[in-house]
Formats: C-alpha cells, sequence, structure tokens
C-alpha cells in the first residue's frame, strides 16, 4: 500500500526525497520554513504542499508599511514607586528584536496605566511617555503596570525557528497585519501571484489566518511568556475600534491583560474577553473565507495548520465551516493533541504532523530519534483508533535523518501501520460505551487542549490533570466539551450525557471558578446527579468559596476541602473500602503528587488515601452516583481506573466485558459498521490478555511489543 503520508523536502536532496517517498509510501511532499521546493519534485506524481505565510516571508512591503505591522499588548513587571514620581522602562526584560513600542498611535487611548495596588487605572494627566519609559504621578509603595501597544518586528515563530536551529546570516521576518486595509488589499494580489507562479503546486499550506499566539521572550531570547491560545497579539487601534463598534462599549487593555494573567486557560474569561474572542473569530474567519476563495478559484486545495498565527479561528465554533477550508493539518504530540485535529468537522480531510520534527535539536550526534519517535506514535495510535485522522506527515528538514537508518526504517513500519489501521475503519465511528461531557469554563473553545501549553506540552503543576484528557482520547467513550454558560442557554443539555466531568483547582477557568455560585448551574447539575447521572470530580472540583462551602458540590461529592476554616470539625470517616473502581487495579496507584486538602463527609466510601486526605472516594447521591479523584497522570493504569470509575458513575458496571482486555496495558476497540475490532498492545514489551468481545464472550491473545491485531466481528 502506499498514500496518505507527506514528507518534507529541500532544493539539495532531490534524490534522497524521491528514494524516502518509495520506501515510506508517501504520496505528497512539502516545503518548509526555511527551505524550498525543488522543481524536479514537482514533476513527480505527487501532491504538492506549498508552505504560504499569510503574515511573513515579504520584508519588502512590511518595511514599507510600518504603520500596518502587526501589534501585540504587553504588561510591564510589577513596579513599586518609592517616590511621588516612577519612571518605568517599558522594554525592560523584552528581546529588543522581537517587539518595538507603537508610540505612533494615541497612547493616552490605546494605553493603561494601572494603580495595581488600588486596582485603578490612572487618568491620561496622572502619566506621560518620553524617551521609551512611561512617568507616573506616583503613590509612595503602591505597585503600578503599564499596559501598552507594541509592533511585532520580528515574528516570534520565525526568531523560535532561528533559535532552535542556531541560524546564522538571515535577515528576520517582519510580521504584517492582512486585517488592515492597504495589507489587506495587496494580500489578496499577492496570493493571486503566487498562485500564478505555483502552477504544479496542489495544496495551498495556509500558516496561517492571522494572527499569531501569544509568544514573548526576554533579553536573552528565553521565552518569557507563551500560551498557544493567547490573544494579546491579535490587537491593533484599526481592530479595536471596529470591535467598539460591533461591541457597543469602549475596549480597555485590560479586558487583554487581566491584571497581567493575559487571560490564560487557567482564569475564568470574562464577558468582554470572550466579546472580544467573538469578535475576532467572525472578522477572522471571514477574511479567511476570501482567500481560500481565491485558492479554489485556481482550482487548488486551502489547507490550514493549526498553530502559529492561528489566533481568531476557533475550529470547534460553529462558523468554522463557512471558510470552506479543505484540509486541517496540526502538530500531534500525543493522543489529545490528534483528536485536537482529527474532531474538527467542515473539512474534507485532516492530517497529523508526527513527531519528531526534523530539527537538530532531535537529529544529532548522540540523538535517539527512534525513541521519540515510538513513544509519539504509540499515544498518537490510540487516539487514531478512536478518531483518525486522513493522513500523517512530517515536519522540518529530511536532509536530518539521512544519518539514521533506523529511524527511516521505523517510520516505514509506522506508515504501513497507519495505512491498514485506517483502512479497517474509514468512515466507522468507534464503539461507545459511555458519552461523557468535560465541564469548564471554556467549553469547546479550549475542546482536548484546555490542560495543555502546547503541542502536549504540560505544566508540571497541571499533568495530573491532563492526564485524565490524555486517557479519554483514546479510550471506548463519546466526549464532548461544554461550558457553564452551555448550561445556563440550555439547561436540558446535560440529559445528552451518562457522566460530567469536572477538573481543576478551584476558581481556574477549567474548574470554573466564580459559575459555581450560580443557582441555575448549581440546581441544573444537582438534579442531573440526583436524577441518575454521574458525576467526577478531580482535583478542586467545583470549588470556589461561597456560603461556607468551598467544593459547591460537597454533598454529592461526598467530601470537602480544608481551607483552615474547618479545623475544628470533627472528621470520622477514614476508613479505606474495597470498590468496583479499584477492583483489578494492582499496586499504588499514581495520584499526580498534588496534595489537596480533601476529607471524607460521612456516607462517603473512601478507595484511596494518603494519610488524612482523601485520593479516591465514591458515593451514591439519591439516584445518581459521584467520583472523586485528586489526580490522575497518563498512565495505562490510570486509563483503567477512569474506565472502572466512569462505568460504575453511569451504573455501567454489568457492561464491563463488552469490548474489553483483562490487561490493562492492551485495549480493545470496536467497528460494528464495518464488523471488525482490534486489541492493540500499547506497550514495548509483549503482552497476554484475555479479550472480550461485545457479546461478553472471550479469547485469549498473546500481542508482540507495540502490536495491533485486528479481526472480523463473527455474526451469530
Amino acid at each position: 500500500m502506499k498514500g496518505r503520508v507527506t514528507i518534507p523536502t529541500d532544493v539539495d536532496i532531490i534524490k534522497e526525497t524521491k528514494k524516502i517517498m518509495k520506501l515510506w509510501g508517501a504520496d505528497a511532499v512539502r516545503d518548509c520554513d526555511g527551505t524550498d521546493m525543488p522543481k524536479e519534485i514537482e514533476e513527480l506524481d505527487a501532491k504538492i504542499y506549498a508552505t504560504y505565510y499569510t503574515t511573513r516571508k515579504d520584508n519588502e512591503w512590511a518595511k514599507k508599511n510600518p504603520d500596518e505591522v502587526q501589534q501585540m499588548y504587553v504588561m510591564t513587571d510589577f513596579h513599586m514607586a518609592d517616590d511621588s514620581v516612577l519612571r518605568i522602562n517599558l522594554m525592560e526584560g523584552l528581546h529588543k528584536d522581537l517587539l518595538k513600542v507603537n508610540d505612533h498611535d494615541d497612547i493616552k487611548r490605546w494605553w493603561e496605566v494601572m494603580d495595581r495596588t488600588l486596582g485603578r487605572s490612572l487618568g491620561s494627566k496622572e502619566w506621560h511617555y518620553e524617551d521609551g519609559e512611561v512617568v507616573i504621578k506616583s503613590k509612595k509603595y503602591h505597585e503600578y503596570t503599564v499596559s501598552f501597544l507594541a509592533y511585532i518586528i520580528w515574528d516570534p515563530v520565525h526568531m523560535y525557528n532561528a533559535i532552535t536551529n542556531g541560524w546564522k546570516d538571515f535577515e528576520k521576518q517582519i510580521t504584517f497585519d492582512v486585517r488592515q486595509p492597504k495589507s489587506k488589499d495587496y494580500s489578496m494580489k499577492r496570493l493571486r501571484k503566487f498562485l500564478e507562479n505555483h502552477p504544479k503546486v496542489d495544496v495551498i499550506r495556509f500558516t496561517t489566518f492571522f494572527h499569531q499566539f501569544t509568544l514573548i521572550f526576554d533579553e536573552l531570547a528565553r521565552q518569557k511568556y507563551v500560551d498557544w491560545y493567547g490573544y494579546s497579539a491579535s490587537v491593533s487601534p484599526y481592530i479595536l475600534e471596529q470591535f467598539e463598534k460591533e461591541a457597543g462599549y469602549r475596549f480597555r487593555p485590560e479586558y487583554i491583560i487581566d491584571q497581567g494573567y493575559m487571560n490564560n486557560t487557567y482564569r475564568v474569561p470574562s464577558k468582554e474577553y470572550f466579546d472580544f474572542i467573538d469578535f475576532q473569530r467572525r472578522e477572522v474567519t471571514k477574511l479567511a473565507k476570501e482567500m481560500v476563495d481565491i485558492v479554489h478559484e485556481y482550482g487548488k486545495e486551502a489547507m490550514m495548520f493549526l498553530g502559529d498565527h492561528w489566533i481568531g479561528i476557533e475550529p470547534y465554533m460553529d462558523d468554522f465551516k463557512s471558510i470552506g477550508l479543505d484540509a486541517v493539518v496540526g502538530s500531534v504530540g500525543n493522543g489529545q493533541t490528534l483528536r485536537l485535529i482529527s474532531d474538527i468537522k467542515g473539512v474534507k480531510y485532516t492530517e497529523g504532523r508526527l513527531l519528531p520534527y526534523f530539527f537538530p535539536d532531535t537529529f544529532h550526534p548522540g540523538g535517539d530519534p527512534v525513541k521519540e519517535a515510538m513513544k509519539n506514535w504509540i499515544t498518537a495510535r490510540r487516539a487514531i483508533l478512536r478518531v483518525p485522522v486522513d493522513r500523517i506527515g512530517y515536519g522540518g528538514y529530511l536532509k536530518l535523518t539521512l544519518d539514521f537508518p533506523d529511524f527511516i526504517d521505523y517510520t516505514k513500519s509506522v506508515c504501513e501501520e497507519f495505512r491498514e489501521l485506517y483502512k479497517n475503519i474509514k468512515g466507522c465511528k468507534a464503539y461507545s460505551i459511555k458519552k461523557v461531557a468535560i465541564l469548564s469554563s471554556w467549553g469547546r473553545y479550549k475542546a482536548w487542549g484546555n490542560h495543555m501549553v502546547h503541542h502536549a506540552m504540560y505544566h508540571k503543576e497541571n499533568e495530573a490533570y491532563a492526564g485524565v484528557i490524555e486517557s479519554l482520547s483514546g479510550a471506548p467513550f463519546d466526549v464532548s466539551f461544554i461550558s457553564f454558560d452551555d448550561i445556563i442557554e440550555n439547561n436540558d443539555i446535560l440529559k445528552n450525557f451518562d457522566v460530567l466531568i469536572n477538573i481543576g483547582d478551584a476558581q481556574t477557568g477549567q474548574c470554573g471558578g466564580r459559575y459555581w455560585k450560580d443557582e441555575l448551574i448549581l440546581s441544573t447539575i444537582r438534579e442531573f446527579i440526583c436524577n441518575g447521572g454521574g458525576f467526577i470530580g478531580i482535583g478542586e472540583p467545583s470549588g470556589y468559596p461561597y456560603q461556607g462551602r468551598i467544593l459547591q458540590l460537597a454533598a454529592q461529592l461526598g467530601v470537602e476541602l480544608e481551607n483552615g476554616f474547618t479545623l475544628g470539625r470533627g472528621k470520622y470517616n477514614t476508613e479505606v473500602k474495597s470498590h468496583f473502581i479499584t477492583e483489578g487495579i494492582n499496586g499504588d496507584i499514581d495520584f499526580g503528587g498534588r496534595e489537596h486538602q480533601i476529607y471524607a463527609l460521612e456516607g462517603t466510601d473512601i478507595l484511596a488515601k494518603k494519610g488524612k486526605f482523601v485520593e479516591l472516594s465514591a458515593k451514591e447521591c439519591e439516584s445518581g452516583r459521584c467520583v472523586y479523584i485528586s489526580g490522575l497522570p497518563y498512565s495505562l493504569k490510570n486509563t483503567r481506573l477512569l474506565y472502572r470509575a466512569i462505568l460504575w458513575a453511569s451504573h455501567g458496571e454489568e457492561d464491563i466485558y463488552k469490548w474489553f482486555s483483562s490487561n490493562e496495558n492492551v485495549e480493545v476497540n470496536a467497528y460494528l459498521e464495518n464488523n471488525k475490532f482490534c486489541a492493540v498492545n500499547n506497550t514495548y514489551s509483549e503482552q497476554e490478555s484475555i479479550i472480550y468481545r461485545g457479546d461478553k464472550s472471550s479469547f485469549h491473545i498473546k500481542l508482540a511489543p507495540n502490536e495491533i491485531k485486528w479481526f472480523e466481528i463473527e455474526e451469530k
């Protein structure tokens, strides 16, 4: 078999590209940042992808139009006044090649100076700007920050690539704003010219539409701040004036800056921030459609890279489909990043770019790219078996792989296995035993990525929560992501699910924060539970201090968080009991090491604890069932524990032996429409297991390391 694989190329490895194309069965080639597409490759019987940068790789235009260079909001560090006058250097701690202060536009209108001690925005007469500094009429011992606009004079992704690869003697690419009038008109003509000059190109791979995620480097070229979902680099006076007309109120930089938290995913988003996201989403979608329509006019496909300048594209919101894209491609770091791509609707096909990226940080003397590739494929495969991408591919510089023949051979096997599994499950929905909803402040906006920094990277403090999402990415459940606003708008929405899961620390965006004092939210979720629904809380679920509770669902969960105010309360429920959830789970369970001071209320079954604090518990609440888990980093054992918890919470214990493996290291996926099922070994060692079919009949199996075996479903 061949096909469904894309590889990168460059002008100096034409012969090698042809050889690897044949070996891996690749049917498409692409260029990468810093490479060019060879003319000889364009003559091959293969699909040609051309990377197209809508906002960079045209410094001549950017330099001629400095007023339309892209901008971002930046907040200075906190500065304490020790006198009646405070001077703050705006570029302190920022890389001088990355940003340039925008003092061209009305700074009194678009900047904001905050007295953080009072939480007050200073009036225009209380500060002024001179020689790169803001001079403040300050109060002694108060802290101040300045939020200001800065031009992005070096594209942050280009800067990242240059630093990572040690590039020398290159021109720093400037990012221009396609949203603004001159650049928009120019960009449409520029796109047409590119299409006319590349008649052999089949797919225009947009990178992307049109705003960079938040990525700031400090003066030592280290990452100062990164947020893959951040909107702070999607602003300009031109854009903000349009927003004000639509929203009907005056914009404040603080809506973006958010006290310096920058509205990251740990924050509960404000109404104003959601208003801004939705405005950007509509405007970016509309403009992206214009570009896609031009590509289609020239008879070519339009593909979007899920990353880089992708802010404003919200692929899980309904208007994404209106763009008319043919495909989406994204980087696959693990199962949840795979599902981040494969779950997108409204495109003809999806493509996952597997790791490792062909960069010298992996492909160097002494490097082990095979190890990274194996880990990447095994974790991604779990999710592919649930909802497959239609293609896989690789990025970077192909020439770097030539000194690693073991990697080339291993990748050949990955390509062959992908084609086999795709053939078996194409067009068929994998069997799901239950319907599960993840409840957060963000809902669909951050589907699959709400606990992720970017491309499967996590904050250590959050890994135990991200692990739950990773487990679900390859588990036999129909997974949805809903927000509290979804419940407010439609309080019947919970009737669509068997189990509701809330994950995160108290008061965070993932957990829900202030939403947990909303009467409608509380009543609706409690009704769902009491009428037979399942609820699983992980970390500090429903955590928001209000009316004598920290966990607002404490009575239903059967646990509460000790915050120091209830130390004098008697706590006598301490006995650990056996339970369906922990049955067959051998050895110690890894709950992630976060110590939540959770104690059990009376009537709760404690299933695991550390000292006097609960790590796992279960409680029946009228007709419903609730489970508490302190944290669950991704592992095959923890995936099995979560599986059993969902079954118990949804009264599904009797279904445990449907499409099931007795060995937690082996998983079963069934495709009833295609009359197929498979058993997959997710480890690097040989495994044996009892495999249970849908009718609970069983057979013994032995699987080689990483092996997957396919079977026909026999009709009775």
